[in-house]
């Protein structure tokens, strides 16, 4: 259990651009503190789950730091189940410090990433699947991902991740009697035992197919527009991005370096990077981009090798792709609107898919987004109604525990004594205690943390 009074900044830090800064406090001594730094006129009640009015004021100079607003609520209604207050003041670098500081000097300590929620999360508010949504829904980089975070934080994943860990349980309980009382026992089914057996790690089996999906719409997919100068790269990224991101003109080597846009597609985050056309130059800058360019392509997920209708397919594709190749690619075919019949391409294999556009005249975006997302895991990944979608420790513990169920298969088919099967079945109930945090060590805890913001 958390101790001590933790205070944090609640809200972003942006000079001149926040309106309202919260400066949050948790912990036994939190209304203690309130009450020595923020003056309420009148005769307000500082009761839970009322907003009060004020001044924040250091109480040994009386000087006025700001004209705010104080929030208590106290345990157990609250995010963290201990005493809460939140100050809501005018926003800035200035003052939210300074009321921050003025917490430190009465008793507060600085908290850590994450540490709101770890207390919420010890103190039994929450489990350790929701306190990762929480993380997840403030770092959702699309409608899809905050989709995803708020049913995981409403128990999607919980619930069926407890009802499996107790149909184990249950299986556990049921071999262990025949251990101690065997004789006073009907024998076991062992027929049913090991359906069940299967059917758990089916089910198992079935959130693990979720990890890609969730990988996805986490951090996104990266993809590269890579070609020679003057193709379209850049036309095709404002015709996607509907913006004027990369700087078009008829010259070939306009684009000098990497531009980037972030677009969604199918609910799914795309970074998508403009690279500067592929050429042998002499120009030192153009060089520069180049080289940038080709270590671009070789970091995406996806690139999208872009050839100029006009010309077709030529010996420097052929050397691009070898030099891409194997990362999946999908070849397009610009400036269609400007040619009356096309080339024949004589494209080598491995190409994942070839989408003709006109990116000027912004046609062929649609398609070429339903190839990509043809691709993502075989064109089912649309991101509508996902409830379930594991990150990749969950998906670790799970796999554990799945060949956990697989191994107790394995030691019922080869007869051994049921000691031996309890040694697996523990196995598999532990990683499944993981996941949600009923079992989880203090070093698993401390690197789930680590990446949430401070104040959260």
């Amino acid at each position: 259990m958390q101790t001590g009074t933790i205070v944090a900044i609640a809200t972003a830090v942006v000079p001149q651009q926040g309106s309202v800064g919260i400066v949050r406090l948790s912990g036994v001594d939190a209304v203690k503190i309130a009450r020595q730094i923020f003056r309420t006129p009148g005769t307000q009640e500082w009761e839970s789950h009322r907003i009060l009015y004020g001044y924040v004021r250091h109480p040994e100079t009386d000087v006025t730091i700001d004209e705010a607003l104080l929030l208590v609520m106290l345990a157990p209604r609250s995010y963290t189940r201990e005493d809460v207050v939140e100050i809501h003041s005018h926003g800035g670098i200035i003052l939210v410090q300074q009321i921050l500081q003025l917490c430190v000097e009465y008793g507060a300590k600085v908290a850590e990433p994450g540490e709101f929620t770890l207390r919420a999360f010890l103190n039994g508010r929450i489990d350790l699947t929701q306190a990762e949504s929480i993380s997840d829904l403030v770092g959702a980089l699309s409608p899809a991902a905050a989709q995803t975070a708020i049913a995981g934080l409403q128990g999607k994943l919980r619930q069926p991740i407890g009802q499996l860990r107790s149909q184990g349980l249950d299986l556990l309980a049921e071999i262990e009697a025949r251990i101690d009382f065997e004789e006073d026992l009907p024998p076991l089914d062992l027929d049913d035992v090991k359906a069940k057996l299967a059917a758990l790690a089916d089910e198992i089996g079935r959130i693990v197919a979720t990890a890609d999906r969730g990988e996805l719409l986490r951090s996104g997919l990266k993809v590269a527009i890579l070609g020679q100068p003057n193709v379209g790269k850049s036309s095709l990224l404002n015709a996607w991005s509907r913006s004027d991101r990369a700087i078009v003109t008829p010259l070939p080597g306009t684009t000098r370096d990497v531009v980037e846009s972030r677009l969604v597609v199918g609910g799914i985050p795309v970074q998508v990077l403009d690279t500067a056309g592929i050429r042998d130059t002499s120009d030192v800058v153009e060089q520069i981009g180049v080289a940038r360019s080709r270590a671009a392509a070789q970091a995406a997920d996806l690139v999208l090798l872009t050839i100029d209708a006009q010309v077709g397919w030529t010996d420097v594709e052929t050397e691009l792709y070898a030099q891409i190749a194997p990362i999946t690619t999908i070849v397009v075919i610009n400036k269609i609107d400007l040619v009356k019949v096309s080339h024949h391409l004589n494209l080598p294999p491995g190409i994942s898919a070839v989408v003709e556009t006109a990116a000027a005249i912004d046609l062929g975006i649609d398609r070429l987004e339903v190839a990509i997302l043809e691709i993502v895991a075989g064109g089912k990944l649309y991101a509508a109604n996902i409830d379930i979608a594991i990150n990749q420790r969950q998906a670790a513990a799970l796999i554990r525990a799945q060949a956990a169920l697989q191994q107790v298969l394995t030691t019922v088919d080869s007869q051994f004594p049921f000691d031996f099967w309890t040694i697996d079945l523990r196995e598999a109930i532990r990683a499944l205690g993981e996941v949600t945090g009923e079992e989880v060590t203090e070093s698993v805890l401390d690197r789930i943390f680590s990446r949430f913001c401070i104040g959260k």
